[in-house]
């Protein structure tokens, strides 16, 4: 994995099932919003739920790929700039 981008928070959620992945984003993202996260997840539903999660939550998908270990994949979300809803 080479994360094209740095990252402030690591969520490592491999192993958790829907809807947890996004339930630990949403946490996140509310505790931290000018964080970008790079999330973890195994979840096959992790691949759909993230960039709706980010539609609704005006959050930017900014990468996604394999984790570093080859187990799940690996999403970094960043807040949307300013001038975006």
């Amino acid at each position: 994995m080479t994360v094209p981008a740095p990252y402030d928070l690591l969520l490592d959620e491999r192993g958790a099932l829907c809807p947890m992945p996004i339930i630990a984003l949403a946490r996140a993202s509310k505790q931290s919003p000018e964080a970008t996260i790079l999330l973890l997840a195994d979840d096959p539903a992790a691949m759909s739920d993230v960039p709706a999660w980010c539609a609704m939550r005006s959050r930017v998908l900014v990468w996604t790929g394999i984790a570093n270990d080859d187990q799940g994949q690996a999403f970094l979300v960043a807040p949307a700039p300013d001038n975006e809803p």
